[in-house]
């Protein structure tokens, strides 16, 4: 399994296995933000999360956004999955010197807690929306997407859900692994079964598996109990953003001229959800 999403559902138990490697698109991302390792690291498992969620789509120009705000120094994301498996988007420090280099904990940079939000929309709509509280002390095993996505399933959704993550950075602030799963239970679901999976999210093993050499989706889902669960599709994931030079001129054109004229001929103009620069004329400038 490489650069995909897969969706896999056991017969027996009706527990659905949603499944994303998306390390490709997260190591093309994270280079064009210049990220440090932290940020690259928090940047890679927000985009498996998004890419998870982008599983729930269904409309043609539908996406889904995954944001978190936090009082740590990362200060939180905003990443965005649209319905043909694009991801883009960035954290809100891309630079944190005080952690690149060593070991950290999520409650050193992101803090003892956190706002989820999640956003469905297609262009001039917005589908659906929810947010959730999270508190990460006292939480072993649990990374702060998997703990945000739990939470927001849960407590906004009454939906029986676990997700697991694992994500990592070089030194050289390029994602080497960006992979996370989500396990649901549906309501005419074995809820049994599903304690028995729940059982390897709590004891690390799910995202232990998902940091492993060979992975794999079908090694994946052994390891979770579910051997059995057949793959229902396969969608491709990858970085894509809809930013232009159009665009970033439209941007400079809806200023008051009284603005523009007071700009340079020419103005860079920086995508914030892609890092890509775009170099646009400034025709108010040139009245």
């Amino acid at each position: 399994m490489k650069n995909e999403r897969i969706i896999a559902v056991d017969a027996g138990s009706r527990i659905s296995v949603t499944a994303v490697d998306c390390t490709a698109a997260a190591a093309d991302l994270a280079r064009a933000h210049l990220s440090g390792p932290t940020a690259s690291t928090y940047l890679a498992q927000a985009l498996a999360g998004a890419a998870l969620l982008g599983a729930e789509t269904s409309i043609a120009g539908e996406t889904v956004i995954f944001r978190l705000d936090c009082p740590g120094p990362l200060e939180g994301w905003l990443v965005e999955c649209t319905w043909d498996g694009t991801l883009r988007g960035y954290t809100k420090k891309k630079i944190l010197d005080d952690f690149d280099g060593g070991r950290f904990k999520d409650a050193d940079v992101i803090g003892p807690d956190a706002t989820v939000s999640i956003v469905r929309s297609v262009p001039g709509k917005v589908l659906s929306s929810g947010s959730a509280e999270v508190d990460f002390r006292r939480r072993k095993h649990v990374t702060v997407s998997a703990a945000s996505l739990d939470a927001y399933f849960g407590r906004s959704l009454q939906r029986r859900v676990r997700t697991a993550f694992h994500s990592a950075a070089g030194d050289d602030g390029v994602p080497s692994v960006a992979r996370g799963v989500m396990v649901e239970c549906p309501p005419d679901g074995d809820v049994a079964a599903f304690a028995d999976v729940s059982a390897f999210f709590d004891d690390g093993t799910a995202a232990k598996a998902l940091g492993g050499i060979t992975f794999s989706a079908r090694t994946l889902m052994r390891k979770l109990g579910l051997a059995l669960a057949s793959i229902r599709s396969s969608t491709a994931i990858s970085f894509a953003c809809r930013c232009s030079r159009e665009r970033a001129q439209n941007i400079i054109a809806a200023l008051p001229r009284s603005d523009r004229e007071s700009l340079p001929p020419s103005i860079d103009v920086t995508c914030h959800l892609c890092g890509r620069t775009w170099v646009v004329p400034n025709a108010g400038n040139m009245i």
